[in-house]
């Protein structure tokens, strides 16, 4: 059942994590500093205040938290962090930390002032999550030298460093590590206007030729995320090169991502199948997840963390004690006429999970 929808979770235009070719392309395409960063205006300026005031004082900055979704900024801040202090940024990750020794080589060998940034940071092990308790707060760490009773701790000092958090669930984070952060910043998902901006700057350094109306019609269709911009721009660019003479205009835009089962609000075809079954099958719900899986042949995980979450942003399905629904939006997305009340919808509540 896995993977049997084309265009699923696995190959998705419009997912936001990053996978190889996205990371090669946002290396060239990351701002350096804040003032060329796009959005987020909040967490920029109480950022700027920190930075500045840690440069001033001439010592390194306090812990930074950054949460939100996949593909909102959180590694390109933590870079632009490092860069505004003039400090080696060193990058890990959550899931790549699963024993304290882990955590204990690499923070041995930062130099003084030098940024650690680690993803996922919810991800990391609980013994290498106690240890940077005392990392953070402190600069030292114990190291355990033998086994059994004859174990003894050696402390470690180390130089003053800055950790910048990331993480897309931020409820799992224990209180005692949140609380050592000196800056959280939650990171919001980009008003179409933003993602204009963003588009903009990305066509330039790619020296594509972007129409005011091209740049919104791609806009409209990223989800609220940056790095889903910057992916539908490239597809956008490759279907101008082949299909007309390199300018994108709103048509172009249109119809290009017409060819990549991207529609207007930015659904693809695992989201339109989710709901298209939900309300053909079933009419509108409620019905259990597992089932409404099994009737687009898919994973239940796949649906429930990929598809549901923007579905439930644009108001298109809502989640109940009974089961899934689908909203009047979703039938008028669609094109379909909901059924009248007690005769299509009567029966979907009998859908179990």
């Amino acid at each position: 059942m896995s993977g049997a929808l084309p265009g699923g979770a696995g190959s998705r235009l419009v997912g936001a994590d990053a996978d190889g070719d996205d990371q090669a392309v946002e290396a060239a395409l990351r701002p350096k500093d804040l003032g060329e960063f796009v959005g987020q205006e909040r967490v920029r300026e109480q950022l700027d205040l920190v930075l500045k005031a840690a440069r001033q004082r001439g010592g390194t900055a306090d812990h930074v938290l950054l949460s939100g979704a996949p593909g909102l900024g959180k590694t390109t801040l933590s870079m632009i962090i490092a860069a505004e202090m003039g400090a080696p940024i060193r990058i890990t990750s959550g899931p790549a930390i699963q024993h304290a020794g882990d955590l204990a080589a690499i923070l041995s060998s930062l130099a003084e002032g030098e940024v650690l940034f680690l993803d996922e940071i919810h991800r990391m092990s609980r013994p290498a999550e106690e240890m940077l308790y005392m990392a953070m707060e402190d600069f030292r760490v114990d190291v355990i030298v033998g086994k059994g009773p004859g174990a003894t701790a050696i402390p470690l000092e180390l130089p003053p460093f800055t950790l910048v958090g990331a993480t897309t669930r931020a409820g799992l984070l224990p209180p005692p590590l949140r609380d050592r952060f000196g800056f959280t910043g939650h990171m919001e998902f980009y008003a179409p206007a933003e993602l204009e901006r963003v588009i903009h700057r990305s066509a330039r350094l790619l020296e594509v030729t972007i129409e005011p109306e091209g740049a919104a019609e791609i806009a409209g269709r990223s989800r609220g995320t940056p790095r889903i911009a910057n992916r539908l721009l490239r597809r956008v660019r490759d279907y101008a090169q082949v299909k007309a003479d390199g300018v994108i205009t709103r048509e172009i835009a249109g119809s290009a991502l017409a060819v990549y089962d991207v529609d207007g609000r930015g659904l693809d075809r695992l989201d339109r199948a989710v709901l298209s079954a939900l309300l053909k099958l079933f009419g509108g719900g409620p019905v259990g997840l597992s089932t409404l899986a099994v009737a687009v042949g898919e994973e239940r995980e796949t649906v429930e963390e990929v598809a549901e979450p923007f579905l439930v942003r644009e108001g298109l399905l809502a989640r109940t004690p009974r089961g899934r629904i689908g909203t009047p939006a979703a039938w008028e997305h669609l094109g379909l006429t909901p059924p009248q009340r007690g005769t299509g919808g009567g029966q979907s509540g009998l859908f179990e999970a």
